[in-house]
């Protein structure tokens, strides 16, 4: 669903424990055969694995085995979404059941339906496709952003405050790096504190994604750059929707490899529009205004050192399963000074 599956051995795969998950899902989906999992790779927090019982596939979503910070990997906040978007305009997986019980895995978790198509995750991705249809899968990322803002918040009604969002959210992502930092930085304070200082009234209230890019939608098979599926709504809320906006075009800057862990897959194919075109088919497709989008930039780059630093925090402490998280620390500087950068722009 989301990346390539890189461990089918249950004995080596951390998060999932397969004797304890059967008896589970054979109560409470049925099972065709033996389980068999695998770890879908590219997730830098919360942990997927594709599971099969030989008839069925699904995805199974989990938090990471360790350094949790409070309010971040919540399974039921993220299920709920996927349930309430299921049907709308917005395309996701069909959602199965969450699981509360902790006994199970250790940790709350969800099934969803198994979306095939491609996910975009890097380079090696995007290189080979035609200019063309590049171009047509950043039109489908815009033209779903578009849709998800223009999604009546209240089939997500009492899941967030709207008013005084993105202010909460400044003093949210500041306070989340004071729990996880691992040096101190006096760049981080001076952009919060700017951040702080800066922020826009509102245009209106939307459903936001929390974490809107490329590699979190998966494209239907048969090209064209239509969108399947949008994957990892664990930071979704209501709020000011220019905040999924300002972090998709901080995601188009090369610096962001370091954290997403592989190769920028938009620089390596010209099809790709620059960030202000991409800016300018949203502000057609939504009809909001864009000229404090510098604004939602920095905040883009703020919230994404703030990640990376948990990132980080969870590699040096050996809680991390995969590859490529070594990277994600020494990105976060120049994370901060590309956020001072935007708002001195």
């Amino acid at each position: 669903m989301a990346g390539e599956a890189v461990s089918t051995t249950p004995d080596r795969l951390v998060g999932v424990d397969l004797e304890r998950l059967t008896p589970y899902l054979e109560s409470a989906v049925g099972l065709a055969g033996p389980l068999r999992a695998s770890l879908i790779a590219g997730g830098r927090s919360n942990l997927t694995y594709r599971l099969t019982d030989g008839r069925s596939d699904w995805v199974l979503r989990r938090p990471p085995v360790g350094h949790v910070l409070p309010t971040a990997h919540d399974m039921a906040r993220e299920y709920r979404v996927i349930e309430a978007l299921h049907g709308t305009e917005v395309p996701v997986p069909a959602p199965v059941l969450l699981c509360r019980d902790v006994a199970v895995l250790g940790a709350d978790f969800y099934l969803m339906e198994h979306v095939a198509g491609p996910v975009l995750r890097g380079a090696a991705d995007t290189e080979g496709l035609p200019p063309e249809e590049a171009a047509r899968c950043a039109r489908g990322l815009v033209e779903v952003l578009a849709a998800l803002h223009a999604t009546d918040p209240a089939v997500l009604e009492g899941f967030g405050r709207p008013e005084g969002f993105t202010a909460r959210q400044i003093s949210r992502w500041a306070r989340q790096w004071s729990l996880s930092k691992t040096r101190e930085l006096p760049a981080v304070d001076e952009l919060a504190g700017r951040l702080e200082r800066a922020v826009p009234p509102p245009q209106r209230a939307s459903v936001v994604h929390g974490d809107y890019r490329l590699d979190n939608v998966i494209f239907s098979p048969g090209g064209g750059g239509r969108i399947a599926a949008v994957i990892d709504w664990e930071m979704s809320t209501l709020g000011d929707p220019l905040t999924d906006l300002g972090l998709m075009l901080v995601y188009w800057d090369r610096i962001t490899e370091e954290v997403t862990g592989t190769r920028h897959a938009v620089s390596a194919n010209p099809g790709f529009p620059a960030r202000d075109e991409l800016a300018r088919a949203y502000g057609e497709a939504s009809g909001l205004d864009l000229s404090r989008l510098d604004f939602y930039v920095a905040f883009g780059y703020f919230k994404l050192a703030v990640i990376a630093e948990g990132i980080h925090a969870r590699y040096l402490g050996g809680q991390t399963v995969g590859s490529g998280f070594e990277k994600a620390g020494p990105a976060v500087p120049g994370l901060i000074e590309a956020g001072l950068a935007a708002l001195r722009s």
